[in-house]
């Protein structure tokens, strides 16, 4: 009687894995804010800029410190609140945007490298390398500018001896749109297997250049339009800066009336800055394969 209710109970437990077997369990995304995306995008930019040891935390705390010290210097020398409050906030905003610009223009540079890089990949692998020793040695034969990583990378993949946990410190390091492209086209490629790794090499190689190419054709084609616009909407807090270097001057907008004129001229200054952003925006590559 005992072992039948036992043979029963192993059964029905067994039973009840095999049911469970054919359902997924849901996976629960991890859904990031927007000050978390923001962290992260500031975190690739100082990676892109070569700065990768320096928290993207420290980055608002450095914009809340150079506000304050230019809203102090500027009350010390003007007397004046409202200037120097405008002022600093203005200022304040500054690095972050200074860092986006430099990142933009270091993924614009590596954006011609990239073909390069693909280049030297598929000829290693025609010459008999296989794929974690094409990765490497672009760090001894690759783009200056690329060699560090890929380095890195050819270390980890010795010392580890897995791949996929090598391809994705290498991400970590290039921090780079394209980069990610390139990694997971390769992952893919290397899990499936197949014999059209080359093929595949030289078309990826292709498109980049194609894209790359055609990106350059239209950015030197509005950069002057969007740099006139930019200089244009810093113009009038320029010459507010320069005003507020006269203490007779600054105290006309140290009221009210003046704090109203102020806002209201950031606000526009926020919309147009950003509807001009949105009118000269090009297709920007997003990395989504974190």
């Amino acid at each position: 009687m005992i072992d039948g209710a036992f043979i029963g109970l192993v059964a029905g437990i067994g039973l009840l894995l095999v049911w469970l077997g054919f359902w997924e369990s849901p996976v629960r995304e991890t859904r990031h804010g927007p000050v978390s995306r923001w962290l992260d995008r500031v975190r690739d930019d100082l990676i892109a800029v070569g700065l990768g040891s320096v928290p993207a935390g420290a980055v608002p705390v450095m914009c809340l410190g150079l506000g304050l010290a230019v809203m102090i210097l500027v009350w010390s020398i003007s007397g004046a609140t409202v200037p120097a409050a405008a002022i600093g906030a203005v200022v304040s905003v500054l690095p972050p945007i200074l860092l986006r610009a430099l990142a933009r223009r270091r993924r614009t540079q590596l954006r011609e490298l990239w073909p390069e890089v693909v280049d030297h990949m598929n000829s290693a692998i025609r010459a008999g390398m296989s794929l974690p020793e094409a990765l490497a040695q672009v760090g001894r034969r690759g783009p200056e500018e690329l060699r560090p990583p890929f380095e890195e990378f050819g270390r980890d993949y010795q010392v580890s001896g897995d791949f996929a946990s090598s391809l994705d410190r290498l991400k970590d390091r290039l921090a780079d749109p394209v980069a990610d492209r390139i990694v997971e086209a390769l992952r893919v490629t290397r899990d499936v297997g197949g014999t059209d790794l080359g093929v595949l090499l030289r078309t990826l190689s292709a498109f980049l250049r194609e894209d790359a190419r055609t990106r350059a054709e239209l950015e030197a084609r509005q950069s002057w339009t969007v740099n006139a616009s930019r200089l244009a909407l810093a113009a009038p807090w320029i010459v507010l800066a320069l005003m507020s270097t006269r203490p007779q001057a600054a105290q006309a907008y140290d009221s009210t009336a003046g704090l109203v004129v102020i806002v209201s001229a950031g606000v526009v200054s926020v919309i147009a800055y950003r509807v001009m952003l949105l009118i000269a925006r090009l297709p920007q590559d997003e990395r989504v394969l974190r």
